[in-house]
């Protein structure tokens, strides 16, 4: 018995080791994999069938007139309006870009840990990003318009904008900041460089990629933006100075849908529009990738 006992034993055994591992949760797996897979397709479906959409309906209306140097009610031409979203733009990341990224340097490099300085400026941030545009809408109209009396103008609108992408670069830039190693900074002090060096030399050419996504994000919410232009630059389809009126794309095809008169034209404005944030997205990501090689 003892030795039939011992062989079945054995065979056993032998039989475990010859069969496959279970794996477990293999169903669970399997229906994860296919809810990511089936999310990316329906999100990718949808952006293809927007972009789509906009250039069916825009292309065959572009025309001449639409790109002349005055805008008339005949004409309703978008220049102007192209060369203010350029002029917004590049005065609102001027004046954001600066504060938003010395202010990350600040909290990443320089600020000791538990620093309560440090943790009112993040509140405050996650604040600042989760207030509606018309907020800062009504902000600018009370106080750049009203208060500083610039009334509606170019200068007003780049300043509403700066204060309203402040806390997206500021946070992309502290998180770029944030995953560069520290063997690089360890590198650069066991040289002999000092934290100032190190910062500009070592920390934000590794961060550049990180930085110039939140910029990319930043350029796309000031070329979309309305509620907060409309308060604050005015709608005048003129090409302005620092203190006139002006209006972006972004509000002329507002205005221009709204009349209902020029449906054909603000579909056409849609496509110029989403032709010029690819033209500077890609302007963006050529900058990344030159200073990244460097």
């Amino acid at each position: 018995m003892t030795g039939e006992t011992t062989a079945a034993t054995g065979k056993r055994a032998a039989a475990k080791k010859d069969a496959k591992p279970r794996v477990y949760g293999r169903r669970r797996a399997k229906l994860q994999k296919g809810l990511v897979y089936g999310a990316a397709t329906l999100t990718f479906a949808v952006l293809l069938f927007l972009i789509a959409y906009i250039l069916i309906r825009g292309i065959p209306h572009l025309k001449p007139s639409l790109f002349a140097w005055t805008y008339n009610s005949d004409n309703v031409s978008m220049m102007p309006a192209i060369i203010t979203t350029v002029q917004m733009t590049l005065l609102a990341l001027l004046l954001a870009v600066p504060l938003g990224l010395f202010t990350a340097i600040y909290l990443n490099e320089y600020a000791a840990r538990g620093n309560k300085l440090v943790g009112i400026i993040r509140i405050t941030t996650e604040t600042l990003s989760g207030i509606p545009s018309i907020v800062y809408g009504l902000f600018g109209m009370l106080f750049f318009v009203t208060r500083l009396k610039w009334n509606y103008s170019l200068l007003s609108g780049a300043m509403t904008l700066a204060i309203m992408i402040l806390p997206l670069i500021m946070r992309t830039a502290e998180e770029a900041l944030m995953a560069v190693p520290d063997s690089f900074r360890e590198g650069s002090f066991g040289l002999g460089a000092g934290r100032l060096r190190t910062v500009f030399r070592i920390v934000l050419p590794a961060a550049m990629p990180g930085i110039l996504s939140g910029i990319i994000l930043a350029i796309g919410r000031i070329v979309g933006e309305t509620a907060a232009l409309i308060f604050t630059a005015g709608t005048m389809a003129q090409i302005p100075t620092l203190f006139q009126s002006g209006r972006t794309l972004a509000i002329h095809m507002y205005v221009l849908s709204g009349e209902g008169l020029h449906m054909n034209e603000a579909y056409a404005t849609a496509v110029v529009l989403l032709v010029v944030v690819l033209l500077m997205n890609a302007l963006s990501a050529l900058i990344a990738r030159k200073l990244t090689k460097k």
